[in-house]
């Protein structure tokens, strides 16, 4: 690992005042990006560490909804009465990542900032990665791929998000709090994540020394009817192959308004609004929801190693609507 300069934030402006002092990099759990830095993917001068600045709040919002501070565990989250009760896939999702052991040290910000886990980007060894070196090509598209995207990869790129929270945050229709050099912004979760596209060195929206504070949940829908549902080569420490997140409004017996997006197959978490828009004013029954598991899936473009997720995906949706609606 190469010599880098670390030093404690005190504020919110501190922070970023030293981003743009320095160009130095957000420093919070250190869960992956302590990896990357290990591995020689990434190699910044200065460490910027914002744990001491007090964003660890998970408190109710005056709009009903409820607003997690970016420096907020994501043990903490996931244990959370508030989430719990009226996030619960958010819960789920949360408790289906990683270990215990890095759910205590990984935060809310830092989830949402954790680069992919394609072994090309994660390994310089392998050779070529177009979003760890630009130019160099893509070494999953005609190499190993089976863990690598269905959706979305209409550049270079083919690599996936690894996050489990941001696909249950997809349908919660949250929004991401960030502060920079020119203030404060809110950022809809459907528009923070890049897709591979031109850039696939961008994962996100933020700019130079932005930093995320919070993350707001609007008042909550699908309390009671939700779920995550992920699939992985084994059932600990592992990424997702294809992962689900789905939540149903229901009144007098019919869908009123449903949320659905998956993780494991894009390089951000996909939703198909016609999917949705398909559960909607129906009654829940299997019929219903392989119609909008079909659609889930419609338009994906399997490389020579993953096709096996297009039909793992539409199995996937079904099952998790099955279970958000309490059919048997």
């Amino acid at each position: 690992m190469r010599p880098f300069a670390f030093g404690h934030a005190e504020t919110v402006d501190d922070a970023v005042q030293t981003a743009v002092d320095t160009g130095g990099r957000y420093y919070a759990g250190g869960t992956n990006l302590l990896d990357l830095m290990k591995n020689g993917v990434e190699s910044p001068d200065v460490l910027i560490d914002v744990g001491r600045l007090g964003l660890t709040s998970i408190s109710a919002a005056s709009d009903g909804g409820v607003l997690v501070g970016a420096g907020a565990t994501n043990s903490a989250v996931a244990n959370h009465p508030l989430i719990r009760t009226q996030y619960p896939v958010l819960s789920q999702a949360i408790l289906s990542g990683a270990t215990t052991q890095l759910r205590n040290m990984a935060t809310v910000g830092g989830n949402l900032m954790q680069r992919t886990r394609c072994p090309y980007f994660m390994d310089p060894e392998l050779g070529a990665c177009d979003k760890r070196a630009p130019g160099s090509g893509c070494g999953a598209r005609n190499g190993a791929n089976r863990e690598h995207a269905l959706f979305g990869g209409a550049g270079s790129c083919v690599a996936v998000h690894p996050s489990d929270m941001a696909v249950a945050l997809a349908i919660l229709r949250a929004t991401v709090h960030v502060r920079g050099p020119h203030g404060g912004r809110v950022i809809p979760i459907d528009q923070f994540f890049s897709a591979s596209g031109d850039d696939p060195r961008r994962d996100n929206v933020l700019e130079p020394a932005e930093l995320i504070v919070g993350v707001g949940l609007p008042p909550s829908r699908y309390a009671d009817h939700s779920w995550y549902l992920k699939l992985r080569d084994r059932h600990s420490y592992a990424f997702a192959l294809v992962s689900v997140a789905v939540g149903l409004e229901l009144a007098d017996g019919v869908i009123r308004s449903a949320g659905l997006a998956l993780g494991g197959v894009a390089a951000k978490p996909w939703r198909v609004a016609a999917a949705e828009a398909a559960l909607v004013g129906r009654t829940p029954g299997r019929g219903v929801f392989r119609t909008a598991a079909t659609l889930a899936m419609a338009g994906a473009r399997p490389l020579s190693q993953n096709g096996f997720k297009v039909d793992l995906g539409r199995n996937a949706v079904v099952r998790a609507l099955t279970v958000a609606a309490d059919l048997p």
